[in-house]
């Protein structure tokens, strides 16, 4: 399926009305389906979707990537189900917790139906030695510019990115910023990268820090800021966050100890 496609508009501005085309992404149904049991239904861009079963599946504490044994992409309609099948052990686990979710571009949490599950325990960070520089946060952020063409494309997709010392070695774009950090995440497992930074061109919330904790990245560098109740879930996590980063300027929010003037070296 196409990622965008271009539609006509009408520009009204002072020099006039202008007749033309704007390229828009496109927002699908995309089920998410485990051994046969719908868990959600997210509108999402249609690509990347094995990576965003993976990514899914482990920041939603459903599956870890070594109990998935197979994914596969079948076009339904309008839409997309992207069928997991996970150990059996797995599903069953699923059974008791099953929830169908429509989760709009917006919104993480629709179709959870408790604010315990909301609310969920998040994963440590676990110690470690990386670190990054002032200046490696700073660069991480201006690289983000030749990583977006969708975004370029369409002025309508966010992106997460994950900045390793060698540099931003991934990125997934999608109209949701909780799909993207999805996609990202799957990617990220199944390419086996080593450890690094999370970075968002979104606002951090709740569930970016949940989903970011899941995956075990120590930084969070976002170009928007967090939620009060983010920043308090980061740290009590481990996690650094920083938000409102520029390629000139950022802040710190929790466990600046990771900023140091020597560089991680792998």
């Amino acid at each position: 399926m196409e990622t965008a496609r271009r539609l006509p508009r009408l520009s009204f501005g002072s020099g006039g009305i202008e007749q033309g085309s704007r390229p828009l992404p496109e927002e699908v149904a995309v089920a998410l389906t485990f051994n046969g049991s719908t868990q959600a239904v997210m509108m999402a861009t249609p690509a990347d979707l094995t990576d965003f079963a993976y990514g899914f599946a482990l920041t939603e504490g459903i599956a870890r990537p070594d109990q998935i044994d197979s994914v596969d992409i079948v076009p339904a309609g309008d839409g997309v189900d992207v069928q997991v099948w996970v150990a059996e052990d797995v599903a069953q686990s699923l059974a008791a917790r099953r929830r169908t979710m429509a989760g709009p571009v917006g919104c993480g949490l629709c179709g959870i139906d408790s604010i315990e599950q909301a609310m969920r325990p998040v994963a440590q960070i676990a110690p470690s030695p990386f670190r990054m520089t002032p200046a490696q946060v700073m660069r991480a952020v201006a690289s983000l510019t030749d990583r977006q063409p969708l975004h370029d494309y369409t002025r309508a997709a966010h992106c997460a990115a994950y900045w390793t010392p060698e540099g931003l070695v991934a990125a997934r774009e999608d109209v949701g910023r909780h799909n993207a950090l999805d996609k990202l995440a799957g990617h990220v497992i199944r390419a086996g990268y080593p450890q690094g930074a999370v970075v968002l061109t979104s606002r951090v919330s709740i569930d970016m820090v949940q989903k970011v904790c899941a995956l075990g990245a120590p930084i969070l560098i976002a170009v928007s800021a967090p939620t009060a109740h983010a920043v308090d879930l980061a740290d009590e996590a481990g996690l650094t966050l920083i938000a409102l980063a520029r390629p000139d300027r950022f802040e710190v929010f929790t466990h600046s100890d990771r900023l140091t003037e020597t560089a991680h070296v792998r």
